[in-house]
């Protein structure tokens, strides 16, 4: 009896532990791959792959330890948790040993779930430290090729060309390269660099290129803070002599006054500050830092410059090294870069070839992309090769640079012999088309031994979304979105490739769920808010730009619906990926913001900024110019304060939150007092925006809801369906309308070309959205903040959404569109906890939908259909499943609530 009873336990054990699959997608800090953390106590997360229904998660486990061999034995731990029971599969912070600088760490995770089931270990995973103690920076010295003088210091920068300001920004920075020489004195077990060149560099040990980043480290306000990037080189450093060496380029931190420059800036030549940490086997370190002992020369890059181009000359020798200089570097605390590094993530060939001359050559990729160029040439010493990029061209068939930024350029010389290949290093752009023009005595009209290619250089933030449908125009427009999405994910969310490169911050909040949709910029956002809490003035305000490198003027440096990013921002963030802590991180800026604003009001009516930007009226676009500036003024300033008092309440700041609801109560009488007439429930002068941002923000008063909301959409049937709303109301009209269920109304605005909008735009040319809705030439063709249509494909068509009250995607909602035109529609959405897919088609006779929701977390299943008996899921009745039950009406549609699981669904 006894051995069966083993045998039978035996049989038993391996069907109770693998009930689930072993936790994946390990994260720390919320990140996956090459990961370097500062903190003490760095987050812990985790996906939980199951085919089980139902599945939730009841306790964890987690054991970290300094070798991947003690980790899978659960050996030797630095932490081991021990059950702690709990659904939480995200945020956990560390509460092992004390962690130590420049040393790798592996960990592993389980679970069990609420009926008791043990999963199995994970893989091991893994991160390393940055420099946890500051100090420690001490012995590294901030070294270059010559210093700047204070007198030719130009900070804050000036606005474009800076001609007035004599002989500062006048100097081409030379771009240096750095040099050291050292001995490895035994063998190595692990080896980390961590290097800050200003602005930005590029890295290599023994002549290989370290990491894979572009325009590394990311860039901020430098007195506030400085960012360094953290590498593991144990596989590139050998044994005996090494060599270390860097090059580095201006980046924001000198711009002169040669080429296009939106800005002319003289905070610093360029610099690096570096420390590399070597553990050898018998447990002793050695340490490379940055000193007087390093060497530099001028590298053969002749010219860069964020703005104007790069030029690159191979004919230079790399001779005249000098002892480096001991400088002055920035005073803001070094900080590990935690988010998502720029790198090149797509290669485009050439579609097209034109022969515009006998020696220049017009290039054609396809499509309008922030990137660089990849040059691939032969040809003899001294030729000069000259490229022109543009995201459009003129009447002419020629790059066309007014509206993108002009004269901005890549030069090539070359060496001679063999084959040539040049990519700029410190500069980017957004263009479709590169003309070649080459400076030669050879005949190159007959031998054009010369390729081109575009490098699409972005943030590497993960994707994490997926869409499409039965309707080409609409997969199009997601498509024209997201590369204008793609182009302006940088170190900040810029608003276009090429004239701008800043951080406009309207578009975060705006955009901001489009993009979450798209990839996972949970690193990028947090570091956005870092940005607004470095760059708020002493005032309170946060200005529309930030890092503000360079002050404007008016709205352009102060306009609510883009400081109030600083609020918006950190509560998005807390809903879509549960993170607590970020509210309590910047809730210091929150408040001193809404005080700031609160100044500016005159009983609690602002009346500054720059309003709906580029709405379209019957000017060229710019101000508002349909919508009073004080209504998205006001309405944005409710908002912020009716956030505040939930943010307060989250965070436990009772009193506070008393007081802002008492202020969101006061902004919202004041704001109807001033703009509504109730009799006709009219908002201001009627327009789009009047209409929407009231009804979404929660201005409208119940009683008036039904006819503001009606009025909307007649006010929308009137123009014939066109859109007038800009960069701040389309957002909010498209909420206004899916909230009260006019997706349909939605669809046939978007679903068409003849008018300014998404469609026009494709018909007229534009791979990548554009700056305004006509497309005009003399805006920027490169630019995301009228994405807003994304957000309504996901959430809208698809319906992935949140259900109210939710933080962290833990309780979903699915409640898909099925609108009059389309027969399908696929997307999925990889939350937090684990990918979300939702895929619909119908017919006349039958509609179906097969759901995928993550496991640990719920969701509402809202169908279109107002009988439940007429739903079948995988052919049996709803009572059938005990996983799912009815959970009442939403108007004419039926609930039912879901555990974890896959769903099939027919009615």
């Amino acid at each position: 009896m006894k051995r069966i009873y083993i045998v039978i336990w035996c049989l038993i054990t391996p069907l109770i532990s693998s009930a689930l699959d072993k936790p994946a997608q390990l994260r720390v800090e919320n990140k996956t791959g090459r990961v370097a953390v500062e903190a003490a106590n760095p987050q812990f997360g985790w996906i939980l792959n199951t085919k089980k229904n139902g599945y939730q998660q009841a306790a964890w486990q987690i054991q970290v330890a300094l070798s991947e061999a003690d980790c899978r034995n659960g050996k030797g731990s630095t932490w081991d948790s021990q059950k702690v029971r709990g659904d939480q599969q995200n945020f956990i912070r560390y509460k092992g040993k004390a962690l130590q600088t420049a040393v790798r760490y592996f960990w592993r995770v389980r679970v069990w779930s609420s009926a008791g089931e043990a999963s199995e270990w994970s893989e091991p995973a893994t991160f390393f430290t940055g420099v946890l103690e500051g100090s420690k920076w001490d012995a590294a010295k901030w070294i270059g090729f010559e210093e700047l003088a204070p007198s030719l210091k130009v900070v804050p920068g000036i606005h474009l060309d800076g001609d007035h300001l004599g002989e500062k920004g006048v100097k081409r920075a030379v771009i240096p390269l750095f040099q050291k020489s050292f001995e490895a004195k035994g063998k190595v077990k692990q080896a980390f660099l961590y290097v800050s060149g200003l602005g930005h560099h590029e890295t290599s040990l023994n002549g290989e290129k370290v990491g894979d980043d572009f325009l590394a480290p990311g860039w901020t306000n430098y007195d506030q803070r400085t960012l360094y990037n953290a590498y593991d080189v144990t596989s590139q450093l050998r044994s005996g002599k090494n060599e270390i060496s860097a090059i580095v380029g201006t980046g924001f931190r000198y711009i002169n006054r040669e080429r296009y420059r939106k800005m002319v800036r003289a905070e610093a030549f360029p610099m690096i500050r570096l420390i590399l940490v070597i553990r050898y086997q018998d447990g002793t370190t050695q340490e490379i830092n940055t000193d007087q002992t390093w060497k530099t020369a001028p590298s053969q890059i002749t010219f860069s410059s964020i703005y104007g181009g790069e030029d690159y000359d191979a004919t230079l020798p790399i001779n005249g090294w000098k002892d480096v200089v001991l400088v002055s570097g920035p005073v803001g605390k070094m900080s590990v870069q935690t988010d998502y590094p720029l790198q090149v993530m797509e290669t485009f060939d050439s579609k097209e070839k034109k022969k515009l001359d006998k020696n220049k050559f017009l290039y054609d990729f396809g499509q309008n992309a922030s990137g660089i160029i990849r040059l691939k040439v032969k040809g003899k010493k001294g030729d000069h090769i000259k490229i022109t990029p543009a995201e459009i061209l003129d009447d002419h068939g020629l790059p066309y640079q007014n509206a993108s930024g002009s004269p901005y350029h890549f030069n090539y010389t070359l060496k001679g012999g063999e084959t040539e290949i040049w990519e700029p290093k410190f500069t980017y752009y957004g263009f479709r088309y590169a003309m070649v023009e080459i400076i030669s005595e050879s005949d190159w009209a007959t031998n054009t031994d010369l390729t081109l290619q575009l490098l699409h250089t972005r943030n590497s933030s993960p994707t994490v979304g997926s869409f499409e449908s039965s309707n080409p125009l609409l997969n199009q427009i997601n498509e024209l979105i997201n590369w204008g999405i793609k182009s302006n994910m940088a170190s900040v969310a810029t608003d276009c490739p090429h004239r701008e490169k800043l951080g406009w911050l309207e578009q975060t909040h705006l955009i901001g769920s489009s993009l979450k949709y798209n990839y996972d910029i949970y690193n990028l956002y947090n570091k956005i808010i870092d940005d607004m809490i470095e760059g708020q003035l002493p005032n309170g305000l946060v200005p529309d730009i930030v890092p503000e490198y360079v002050p404007f003027e008016g709205g352009f440096r102060d306009s609510p619906e883009w400081g109030s990013a600083s609020i918006i921002i950190p509560w998005y963030l807390y809903q879509w990926y549960g993170d607590h802590s970020v509210l309590r991180k910047a809730y210091p800026m929150m408040k001193a913001y809404l005080s700031y604003l609160g100044t500016k009001a005159d009983q609690n009516i602002l009346s500054h900024g720059l309003g709906d930007w580029f709405d379209l009226g019957p000017k060229d676009p710019g101000v508002s110019q349909l919508t009073p500036i004080a209504l998205t003024a006001t309405a944005t300033y409710y908002y912020d304060a009716d956030l505040l008092a939930k943010i307060a309440n989250a965070i436990g700041e009772k009193e506070d939150e008393a007081n802002f609801r008492q202020l969101a109560s006061e902004i919202k009488t004041a704001f109807n007092r001033k703009f509504l007439d109730a009799e006709k429930g009219v908002y201001a002068t009627g327009s789009q925006t009047s209409y929407a941002m009231p009804l979404y923000m929660g201005l409208v008063e119940e009683k008036h809801k039904r006819l503001v909301a009606d009025n909307l959409i007649d006010s929308i049937m009137a123009s014939d369906k066109a859109l007038t709303a800009g960069d701040v109301g389309y957002r909010y009209l498209l909420r206004a309308l899916e909230e009260k269920g006019a997706s349909q109304l939605i669809y046939e605005m978007n679903n068409r070309d003849d008018v300014p909008g998404y469609g026009f735009q494709i018909k007229n040319g534009a791979t990548a959205l554009t700056e305004s809705w006509p497309a005009l030439k003399f805006v920027s063709n490169n630019h995301m903040m009228l994405g807003h249509l994304m957000e309504w494909l996901y959430s809208g068509l698809a319906g992935i959404k949140q259900q109210e009250n939710d933080f962290g995607f833990k309780k979903i909602e699915i409640e898909p569109e099925m609108v009059d035109g389309l027969d399908w529609v696929k997307a999925s959405y990889e939350s937090i906890n684990g990918k979300v897919n939702v895929h619909w088609s119908k017919t006349k006779k039958m509609h179906s939908l097969t759901v995928s929701i993550p496991a640990n977390t719920v969701a509402n299943i809202v169908l279109p259909i107002s009988n439940v008996k007429q739903i079948k899921e995988n052919g049996r009745s709803i009572s059938a499943n005990k996983h799912m039950k009815y959970a009442g009406m939403k108007g004419d549609k039926v609930i039912l609530e879901v555990g974890s699981g896959d769903y099939s669904f027919t009615f």
